[in-house]
């Protein structure tokens, strides 16, 4: 079988670009409506932002210093590479209309960025910032990634997230109307969340019109709600050993939809931050290990979709 055995970020870009692009994340000094009282405080209950922020994604530089430093760390080893200004921590949508679309222009204007990943919430999107963003797109590339977390409202009440999925789906759908490449973000194995209940994300992500999908392993970590949650409540949790993962996200990827990218299976926090799992794996050296189990089983990702209205 010479199939690819899924939709990989890599593939996706090359249709886009004629040149290698990386992404270089930006810690842009935004908050969170969950976080500073909007809709509500203290944050999902699994968030702890030092988890993704590389060592130069720090607040106290400007965004084109940032910007900068990562290009100077790749252009180390790729000299002819472009790049895409991700818009990482917190909620990159959050803000008055003149702030937000300074600091998207900010990075646009600085040579070798050839367009924005914008990370947000699905509650966070004003109609006057989907016009900029729709405009923008026409111009350069946008992507915007939504966090949903999950597609069951019981259990986005039980992480604080402030919104349910319905929110979600009407977001998505008018982002991606506007012509706005839209992504979503998907933890597997919240609490409450078994596997019938995890394979069904698929399904019903795979009626939303998304470009891409980051799936990642629950996490426990360090100075989050949820991490005091699992010490006073074990048996609420189930952390998943690899091999029992790599199977789960298989099983995952043949019921979503074929055309939907998906852009990663796994998430790799700070080794002094994270309580468990413990995998011990670099997010390369998973990928290689499901691709070999999805050659094991000789599956890919569509194997049992089936397109249907959600």
């Amino acid at each position: 079988m010479n199939r690819k055995r899924y939709f990989e970020l890599g593939d996706f870009l090359k249709s886009r670009f004629d040149f290698k692009v990386q992404k270089i994340s930006v810690n842009a000094g935004f908050t969170c409506p969950n976080r500073d009282g909007t809709v509500g405080t203290g944050g999902c209950t699994y968030c702890n932002n030092q988890t993704f922020s590389p060592e130069y994604c720090q607040t106290n530089k400007s965004i084109s210093r940032q910007i900068s430093e990562g290009i100077e760390f790749f252009s180390r080893k790729y000299p002819e590479m472009k790049y895409l200004a991700y818009f990482q921590s917190y909620t990159n949508t959050y803000g008055k209309l003149t702030e937000l679309t300074e600091k998207y222009e900010e990075a646009l204007a600085i040579p070798g960025v050839v367009g924005l990943i914008i990370g947000t919430r699905p509650d966070c999107m004003p109609d006057k910032l989907l016009d900029y963003l729709t405009r923008l797109a026409q111009k350069t590339f946008v992507l915007i990634e939504y966090g949903v977390e999950s597609t069951y409202n019981s259990t986005l009440q039980y992480i604080n997230r402030g919104h349910d999925f319905e929110t979600a789906k009407e977001t998505i759908c008018k982002t991606a109307a506007a012509g706005i490449l839209t992504g979503a973000h998907l933890i597997l194995g919240l609490p409450g969340e078994d596997r019938n209940t995890i394979l069904s994300h698929a399904e019903k992500i795979s009626c939303l019109p998304l470009t891409t999908l980051k799936l990642h392993q629950l996490q426990l970590i360090r100075h989050t709600h949820m991490a005091r949650q699992y010490m006073e409540t074990p048996e609420k949790f189930h952390l998943y050993e690899i091999d029992e993962y790599i199977d789960l996200a298989i099983d995952f990827a043949e019921r979503l939809n074929p055309g939907i990218v998906i852009e990663r299976f796994v998430s790799q926090s700070p080794k002094e931050l994270l309580i468990a799992p413990q995998w011990g794996l670099k997010n390369y050296e998973f990928t290689a290990r499901l691709l070999h189990r999805m050659q094991e089983r000789d599956t890919y990702q569509g194997k049992y979709y089936t397109p249907e209205k959600l």
